[in-house]
C-alpha cells in the first residue's frame, strides 16, 4: 500500500496538477483538525486551509485516497504532525519532498515522551497537542513556511502567531486552574487508548489507556484484566470514551470492573485524535481542550 501511494504521488507530480484554488492565497492542506486550526489562526485571510481528517477520524489508521493525493499535490504546502501519527501516509509525505512539513520538527525533543518500543516502534508519543504549552511551539514552523511561500506577508503571519500564542497562554493557565480543583489522588485518567500522556505530564495526571499510543495496536485479555484491577484498587470513579475510537472496549472495561463489585461510570466522551464538528466550540483547538478538561474534572470530582 505504501509503495502504491508513493507511486501515485510521484505520477501526479510528474504529469502536473493545478492548484486546488488559484485566488492569490497560500493553499494549505493539513492532516488533523488541530493543525488546521493552528494554520488558520496564523494565516488568517491569507490562506486557504483544507484538512484531510475530519471529526471522528483516526489518524493512526488513515489511508490517503487518490483524491487526497491530488489535494496534497495541488496545494502549496502540506502540514502534518509527524512522529508517526499519520503512519500510513509517510511514503506520500516523502514523495512530496519539501512541500510536506512536519510541525513536530520544531519541538524540543527533550520535551517529548518516548513510546514503548514494543508497542510503537520506539518512536516518540505523537499526541503533543495535549500539552498546550508544548503545542504552541509549532507556531514558528508554520510562520516560517508560510513566509517562505508568501514573503511579503511575513509580518502579518508573525503578528497573527503572536496573538494566537497569547490565546494559548491564557488557555494553559485556565487548564492549570481547572485541574487544581482535583486532589492529586483524584487525578487518574483512564481512556480507550494511551493518547493523553502529554496531558498527564503537563497537568499532573496518572494516565492509563486500554490500547497503546497507536490504535493500530490491539489490547489483549491480560491488558483488560490489569486495567480492571487498577481501577478497583485505586477507586477510580470514571473512565472515558474517545470520539475517534470505538466505545466497545471501554464498555467491556466498565463491565469487567462491575464484576469486581466496583461501580465506575463512563464519564463522557473526550476528543483525542480528532476535534469536534465544524462550527462548534469543540471544532476549535481551544474549545476542544476546554471540553476535555471540563469533562474530566466534572466526572472525577
Amino acid at each position: 500500500m505504501k509503495k502504491i501511494l508513493f507511486t501515485l504521488v510521484a505520477a501526479i507530480m510528474l504529469v502536473g496538477c493545478t492548484k486546488v484554488v488559484d485566488d492569490g492565497k497560500v493553499n494549505v492542506v493539513t492532516t488533523v483538525g488541530m493543525l488546521a486550526d493552528a494554520v488558520e489562526n496564523v494565516g488568517g485571510d491569507l490562506v486557504n486551509v483544507d484538512s484531510l481528517m475530519g471529526p471522528g477520524v483516526d489518524p493512526h489508521l488513515y489511508n490517503a485516497s487518490a483524491g487526497d493525493v491530488k489535494r496534497m499535490v495541488g496545494s502549496d504546502v502540506v502540514f502534518y504532525v509527524g512522529l508517526h501519527l499519520e503512519g500510513k501516509m509517510i511514503d506520500a509525505f516523502e514523495a512530496l519532498g519539501d512541500k510536506a512539513v512536519a510541525v513536530s520538527d520544531g519541538l524540543d525533543k527533550k520535551k517529548l515522551i518516548n513510546a514503548d518500543p514494543e508497542v510503537f516502534g520506539g518512536a516518540y508519543d505523537p499526541h503533543v497537542w495535549f500539552d498546550v504549552d508544548l503545542w504552541s511551539e509549532i507556531l514558528p514552523v508554520i510562520v516560517d513556511k508560510l513566509s517562505e511561500l508568501d514573503p511579503e506577508n511575513r509580518e502579518v503571519y508573525e503578528l497573527n502567531a503572536k496573538s494566537y500564542l497569547s490565546d494559548l497562554d491564557s488557555l494553559n493557565n485556565w487548564v492549570l486552574s481547572r485541574v487544581s480543583e482535583l486532589s492529586p489522588e483524584q487525578r487518574i485518567l483512564v481512556t480507550a487508548h494511551d493518547a493523553f500522556g502529554y496531558f498527564g505530564k503537563a497537568y499532573g495526571f496518572e494516565v492509563r489507556g486500554l490500547q497503546g499510543i497507536s490504535t493500530a495496536s490491539d489490547f489483549g485479555v491480560k491488558d483488560l484484566e490489569v486495567l480492571i484491577d487498577f481501577i478497583v484498587e485505586r477507586g477510580v470513579k470514571a473512565v472515558f470514551v474517545e470520539s475517534s475510537v470505538s466505545p466497545k472496549a471501554i464498555e467491556a472495561l466498565r463491565q469487567g470492573v462491575e464484576s469486581k463489585k466496583w461501580n465506575v461510570e463512563i464519564g463522557g466522551e473526550l476528543f483525542s485524535d480528532a476535534m469536534g464538528d465544524a462550527n462548534t466550540d469543540e471544532g476549535t483547538y481551544v474549545g476542544m481542550v476546554r471540553h476535555n478538561v471540563n469533562t474530566i474534572v466534572n466526572s472525577l470530582k
